[in-house]
């Protein structure tokens, strides 16, 4: 079976598993874990903060910058088919009490300086105040798009000058790196926190990275003990995290494979398949008369996984543990399928 569902779906390689069972560890919650401690350090420089924390998910790491940039019933702007919209459970409203206004990015999910002023809400007597502003990138949803370092800071520049943090939910950012030939640094540089995940691309088996300042890290950690996040001699999860960022310059390999996997799709069989830009192959099935259900039903049969991700749109996401070879595999697999 060659699985396409995600870059989530890697197993951990066996250094990961020798660097997790030979962990040196303690109590992670006393900050007695030195290799939990390694990482964060680590994965601080990596993208140019002051401090970075561990945390089981990127979903909690976003949940956490909700919790510590903003007061209770402030507003958050986030676009409208952003991660923190579509797939965290409105995490936002249930644990930090937040409202989201969604703001309609363009058809590569980048959100303009006008929209932000735009949809910015003063706080008043009656209205609670725009408290945070949230980016992704890579956005997910529009199909791995890599967001410019140009169009991260102009909307950074906007919000600093309307008194608004930014968070940025870089699930996937060594993949905009990796396509934008951008450092990690400056592509967040004018941002006040950063999430990326060691689980996707870089191949460990669970673990994400909340960044920022000091004080807002300090905070984070309260805030992660709240979530449940405490989790005691973590070093056996840190170890392969430590491996993981050494994968950062291999995610250019996802992406050649990525683009070869579109080019050798589009028009078999009436697909539509748009060049990718990272490592997501969105497919449009209207025009092979089934719908993505279906579509992904026939593929099955044949030994590939995708997952739906609107009517006639699929989504092939490839990754560490996909190689050259089974993408001229799926491609055989899918022609034949269709």
């Amino acid at each position: 079976m060659i699985d396409l569902r995600s870059d989530t779906v890697t197993r951990p390689s066996r250094e990961m598993r020798e660097a997790s069972a030979g962990a040196e560890v303690g109590d992670d919650v006393y900050g007695e874990d030195p290799t939990v401690n390694e990482l964060e350090r680590r994965a601080a420089d990596a993208v140019g903060m002051e401090a970075a924390l561990f945390v089981p998910t990127g979903t909690m790491g976003n949940q956490i910058a909700g919790r510590v940039h903003t007061d209770h019933g402030q507003e958050v702007l986030a676009e409208r088919d952003s991660h923190v919209v579509k797939w965290e459970l409105a995490g936002f409203a249930q644990h930090a009490g937040l409202q989201v206004r969604m703001v309609d990015g363009d058809d590569r999910g980048v959100v303009s300086p006008g929209q932000v002023r735009e949809s910015y809400v003063a706080e008043d007597l009656h209205r609670p105040g725009t408290g945070l502003l949230c980016l992704e990138n890579t956005h997910n949803s529009k199909g791995g798009t890599a967001i410019a370092k140009e169009d991260v800071d102009a909307v950074c520049d906007e919000a600093s000058e309307l008194g608004v943090p930014v968070h940025v939910d870089g699930a996937r950012l060594f993949n905009a790196v990796a396509a934008l030939s951008t450092p990690a640094p400056e592509l967040v540089e004018n941002a006040d926190s950063v999430m990326f995940c060691l689980s996707k691309g870089l191949g460990a088996p669970v673990g994400s990275v909340f960044a920022g300042s000091e004080g807002l890290v300090e905070r984070g950690r309260r805030e992660r003990k709240l979530f449940g996040g405490g989790m005691r001699q973590a070093g056996v999860l840190a170890a392969p995290g430590l491996l993981a960022l050494e994968n950062r310059e291999r995610l250019a390999e996802d992406h050649e494979n990525a683009r070869a996997l579109a080019e050798s799709l589009d028009g078999v069989g009436g697909l539509r398949v748009p060049t990718p830009e990272t490592n997501i192959v969105l497919l449009d099935t209207d025009g092979t008369g089934r719908t993505a259900e279906e579509f992904l039903g026939v593929c099955s049969d044949e030994g590939v996984l995708g997952v739906p991700f609107d009517e006639h749109v699929v989504r092939f996401c490839t990754h560490l543990d996909v190689d050259s070879e089974d993408v001229e595999a799926a491609v055989e697999r899918v022609s034949s399928a269709l």
